[in-house]
């Protein structure tokens, strides 16, 4: 959050634009590349429950046949979060504020507000299969401590991390695991490109095929609700965006040619930030799903209830050898920490936003906004962890919230293209080419989901 290694009575309020913030973008690449980050804490809350559970559970349950429903997933969602954080940057408005702007039936706030709260909500589970998994791993390591215990151990540190504000050291250190875990599943699954019993090329191009999928279609809508950006990642990057600061170093929207230029140099630095995040966290579902399908659904093992880390890191000893059986843990602990870190991070920003447009306070003093944020934090943290303890099935708590997320994702869409026509300043418009790929990205999304909500009433 906002730089988070200040302390918090010193922090400017981000979300306030002024004169004395602005800043040339940067032009050079290497420059640029220095300036993104909030893809890459978007990219540690997806590389997460989505691509070390349901993805590697579609693999075991489909084989390869659903690659090419991976691959959609993860690159056809970057349209809408690119012109999410060109709305961001060329208005200053939040994404929540955005949307409050879309017609139809409205209390407080537009009704597409109100169904993000319901994915908030939704979301908690998968939150607490995200938390159970976490517990599993650290009483795999420390079997003294029983999985409920860690449960609460792991929701009280997170609280006084996030409270505490010391997130941007929380931050590289989890982006930094999550980089050397990643870096460890591809080179397993370059090892199973050697097992022709779990690994054939042909395989792998009949996944590249159009497959509708005939078993595991809850798993299949999950995954497509998850891996890659979800729709509350979508909602919340124009968070991470703010955060950052590319809204304000652009300053106040005055139709100038000294802001176009800064907004339009800002979009292009939130551009490379969107494909830096695309590409980490394509290669980590790939990978994640090519372990499921080879390894796992050789196997005829589909990872359920409890001890569904432990089934897991049979992709690992497996393929690399059971010496891979305590690093798979320890990487495990910190994909599924920096995805409940970061979701929480980015969930409480949006809580709070909420909260100040339903005048529960005033968001413009950012000191409040800031008390109801740290409130936001315990709540996110105590739910989802009643509900592990209440279903203790990670797998089907992470399902639930996946499937809520994918229906979601067509109202993300087109809430995001009603804004580009009908709010969009006219400087910082998207070149035609990124507007049809809006287009075509929202209408994908609304065939998808159209799709398997009717193979669910039928």
């Amino acid at each position: 959050m906002s730089d988070p290694s200040l302390p918090r009575h010193s922090l400017d309020d981000p979300y306030q634009l002024l004169p004395e913030h602005i800043e040339d973008p940067p032009k050079k690449f290497g420059d640029i590349f220095r300036k993104i980050g909030p893809g890459l804490i978007l990219a540690s809350s997806v590389v997460g429950s989505g691509e070390l559970v349901a993805t590697t559970v579609l693999g075991a349950e489909s084989g390869y046949t659903l690659l090419w429903l991976i691959l959609v997933s993860c690159t056809i969602k970057v349209a809408v979060q690119n012109e999410i954080g060109r709305y961001t940057i060329g208005t200053g408005e939040t994404s929540l504020e955005a949307f409050n702007r879309v017609p139809g039936p409205r209390w407080r706030a537009s009704w597409v507000v109100w169904v993000w709260f319901v994915g908030v909500v939704m979301s908690m589970f998968s939150a607490g299969g995200i938390m159970g998994a976490i517990a599993e791993v650290l009483h795999t390591m420390a079997p003294g401590i029983p999985v409920n215990a860690w449960v609460w151990i792991v929701n009280i540190a997170t609280i006084i991390l996030l409270v505490v504000g010391r997130y941007a050291l929380v931050e590289k250190v989890a982006v930094s695991l999550v980089v050397i875990f990643t870096a460890l599943t591809v080179s397993a699954a370059v090892l199973l490109s050697k097992s022709p019993e779990y690994f054939s090329w042909a395989s792998v191009l009949d996944g590249l095929s159009f497959h509708l999928p005939q078993a595991g279609i809850v798993t299949a809508v999950t995954v497509f609700g998850l891996t890659g950006a979800n729709a509350n990642d979508l909602i919340q990057y124009s968070y991470w965006c703010t955060e950052k600061g590319y809204a304000r170093f652009a300053g106040p929207r005055d139709d100038t040619d000294a802001w176009k230029r800064r907004a339009r140099g800002w979009i292009r630095v939130m551009g490379v930030d969107v494909l830096s995040s695309m590409v980490v966290y394509t290669f980590a579902t790939v990978a994640f799903y090519f372990l499921g399908a080879g390894i796992l659904h050789g196997m005829g093992i589909v990872p359920e209830g409890s001890a569904v880390v432990a089934q897991l890191s049979s992709m690992y000893t497996q393929s690399l050898g059971g010496w891979s059986f305590y690093p798979f843990m320890m990487g495990a602990f910190a994909v599924f920490y920096s995805s409940l870190f970061a979701g929480t991070a980015a969930f409480s920003l949006g809580l709070a936003d909420f909260m100040g447009m339903l005048g529960a306070y005033d968001k413009r003093n950012y000191r409040t906004r800031l008390r109801v944020t740290h409130i936001a934090v315990v709540a996110l943290l105590f739910l989802p962890t009643v509900l592990f303890l209440f279903f203790q099935k990670p797998v089907l708590l992470v399902k639930i919230g996946g499937v809520a997320q994918a229906l979601m994702l067509p109202m993300v869409g087109f809430a995001t293209v009603y804004l580009r026509h009908a709010h969009l300043p006219k400087a910082v418009l998207p070149k035609g080419w990124l507007t049809l790929a809006l287009w075509v990205t929202s209408a994908v999304m609304l065939v998808m989901m159209g799709y398997s909500v009717l193979l669910q009433l039928t």
